[in-house]
Formats: C-alpha cells, structure tokens, sequence
C-alpha cells in the first residue's frame, strides 16, 4: 500500500504489534540491550543479523524516527544525529579523508560554511564554494581530488532556488554524490532524491519538529550512487575498522548509511538522545499542514513589506519579482517555506534596531519554529564571516532575516509595523 506524506508522517516505521500495542511511539530510554545469547550476540556485531546493541548505534525510538524520515524522502534508510550540524560533519567524515575536496554551493547557512572553509581544512578536506545560479560552475570546480558535491536546496539566508536536476548531472558526470540539505524546505515541500540528490540532510531542530524545543539532525541515504567507481576504495576495500567487511560487496544500496551506523555513530558518537527523537516525531506528525500555514503567511507579509517605504527590498522565493521564479515553481509548487530576508534603506543600525524591537517575533538564533522569530545575520549567525564571505551567503549589512511562523498574520504585521516605526 503507497501512503500519502501526510500518512507517513503519523505511521511510518512504527508496528504497534511490536511494541504492545502502544498507538503512541514508546521512549526507549535504555543505553544497552540484553541479548538472547552468545551466538545471537556476535552475530549482531557481525551485521548478519538485525537488532539493538547500544543506543549510540541504534535504538528503537531512533528506529521510528529513521525509518519515518527515509519514507518520506523516498531513502532507503537513515540515521539519526544529535544536531543537523552532526549530520553534515558525520555524512563528510564517513565519506571524506585527507587530499579530498568538497564543491559546494556559496550560499549556505554561516555554521556549514564555517565548518567547509575553517574546519575541515584543518583535516586537509578542502573546498571550493561556487555560486550555484550557474550549474557549470560545478562542473569548472571540479579537481581530479573531488569526493562530494554539496548544496542546499533553499539556501539559509540568501533564499535561492537550487536547480538540482542540473547539478545531480554534473555530480554523475564527476562520478561523486549529491549532498543535499533540505532542511528549510523540508519533505513537505521538497524531495530532493526526485531530482537527483543522493544524500539528504535535515536539520531536525528546525521546521520538523517545530516548537524550538530539541536539537537533531538526519542523514537519508537514496541508495543510488555506486561506491564502487574507483573513487571510494573504503566502501570496495576490506574495513581494517570494521572486521574486513567489504561494505559495497555485502550491503550494496545501503552501504553508505551502514558505514554512517556502524563506524561514524561509534567513532564521533553523535547519536541523538531517545527522548530527543521523541519530540522530533511529535512535531513530525504535523509538518504538511504547518508547512502550508508557514508557507501563505510568509508570502502575505513578504509582499506587505515590499509596500514598506523603509524597506529597500525583499526577498521571498513566491515573490513575482523573485529571480527564482521559475524554479520555485518547478522545485516548490507546493509552498516557499516561511523564511523572509529583506532590507532596511537607513542600513546596518536600523536592521539591529528593527530586530530587536519586535514583541511577537522573539530575536534569537533559529529558524522553523511555529513561534515567528527575527534577527540580523551580519551581527549574529554571519559574523565569524569577513565581507566578502557573508557577501557569498547572501548576507549584507541591512538584511533582517524572519522565519514567519503559525500566528495571526495581522498580529504579525502589527508587530512589524511598530518596530518599523522605531526607526
């Protein structure tokens, strides 16, 4: 039977015959499990047989919540993380050694682009950032070294549509997979595996759970790329780390998020918390009909304040006057999601002042929440960046950045219009 996104959001993943008929899913709050016997023991150890062995590598709450994830992207499995950020961190660290290098997308969320061009390097995993209007420019990235292509499906701040048909054809051409973060744009919205993407990554903290209250990140594998083209001799190789297991030649479409499980999960432990997942799926079961909500408000008050005579511009994927047009339409018929960027004509003072003026829209570092939030990026979450960087991501000194949440949109325009006012 193929269910629908909105039933797979409330059922998928969970047998109420296994866990007692709960209607519910249960909070397996237990860091280990007792097993049959010895045999039964090894053989887990051994991937030859399925179960739970300590919940920093699975854990039956987790369990649900993969399995519900991967559904609804159309994986074909997936791993939970404690953060989105240990999402991306785990994805390139199971894929990625040192020589390797990353292309990517320039306009991606400050805490990503900090990660690529500050951190990584540090492993000697290079980048180089490429902006993403022109797919080619992936393609002209590309050094003989290149193991990953990265990119966001709506880019956090600078709302660009990302054509990821075009760039999963150069990803195969350079024989490398397709990391897409999909996190504002969420299942609801978007399934990058549609258009080629080979990994997707979510921020769970954000829209999917969507009441600010639990960190969590998701890696879903799509199982399509082939990790034995002589580019990944660790998935074709023996695993001196894992017993020589041969992990294409055993798991073939799983490989990649087996890999993630066994050895990233047990080697950076970035595993999320029972009770974590737990939240994350409450919010789950509400994300189509939140998502629509977030999508129509954010669209009303981004073309309210395209009205605004102290706003100098706005920037909303469902805007007419939107560059991204016609690749919202293709990519995002459905909704925009509820992230609007615009800007203040009086400059970097004013954007501060509006942020921090606002009474509904709380001033703080996130975005997704049903609650509406607000804040200055160039001051905040795009600091770390010199000009030139936050110029890439889409950040400019003016820009006030809102994640437009489930209120009353008169109420939120109100809220707008005295804080405009104070400047």
């Amino acid at each position: 039977m193929s269910l629908k996104l909105a039933t797979n959001a409330l059922h998928a993943g969970h047998d109420v015959k296994k866990t007692q008929g709960t209607r519910a899913v249960p909070i397996y709050q237990s860091t280990s499990y007792v097993f049959d016997d010895s045999e039964q023991a090894a053989n887990l150890f051994a991937l030859t047989e399925a179960g739970y062995i300590y919940t920093r590598l699975n854990n039956p709450t987790n369990d649900v919540l993969e399995q519900r994830l991967a559904a609804l992207e159309g994986g074909v499995a997936a791993v939970a993380t404690a953060s989105g950020t240990a999402a991306i961190a785990t994805t390139l660290m199971t894929l990625l050694k040192a020589g390797d290098h990353i292309v990517a997308s320039n306009s991606l969320y400050g805490g990503t682009y900090n990660m690529l061009s500050n951190t990584l390097p540090r492993f000697g995993i290079t980048t180089t950032f490429v902006d993403p209007d022109d797919v080619d420019n992936f393609a002209k990235a590309v050094q003989p070294n290149t193991r990953v292509f990265f990119a966001e499906s709506l880019g956090n701040p600078k709302l660009d549509v990302i054509d990821l048909e075009g760039i999963s054809v150069h990803a195969k051409a350079a024989k490398v997979p397709f990391i897409v973060d999909n996190t504002i744009a969420t299942p609801a919205l978007l399934n990058p595996i549609k258009y080629g993407a080979n990994i997707v990554i979510h921020s769970l903290t954000k829209y999917i759970t969507g009441n600010g209250t639990t960190l969590g990140g998701i890696i879903i594998d799509a199982g399509t790329f082939d990790y034995s083209n002589g580019n990944f001799p660790e998935f074709t190789e023996p695993s001196p780390s894992y017993h020589g297991l041969k992990y294409h030649d055993a798991l073939g479409p799983i490989a990649f998020i087996a890999r993630v499980r066994v050895e990233g999960l047990r080697d950076l432990g970035s595993a999320p918390s029972p009770l974590n997942s737990f939240q994350v799926i409450q919010g789950l079961e509400t994300l189509e009909v939140r998502m629509k909500k977030h999508s129509e408000n954010a669209l009303e008050l981004a073309e309210w304040l395209a009205s605004r005579d102290e706003v100098s511009w706005v920037n909303y994927p469902g805007l007419s006057s939107s560059k991204y047009t016609d690749l919202a339409q293709k990519y995002l018929p459905n909704g925009k999601s509820g992230i609007v960027t615009f800007g203040l004509k009086k400059g970097f003072e004013a954007a501060k002042k509006v942020a921090e003026n606002t009474k509904i829209f709380a001033l703080l570092a996130n975005i997704g929440d049903t609650k509406s939030l607000i804040i200055h990026p160039s001051s905040t979450t795009h600091s770390q960046l010199n000009e030139k960087e936050q110029t890439s991501t889409g950040v400019s000194p003016e820009l006030v950045r809102i994640s437009v949440g489930i209120e009353n949109i008169d109420d939120l325009k109100e809220d707008l219009n005295q804080a405009l006012k104070a400047i």
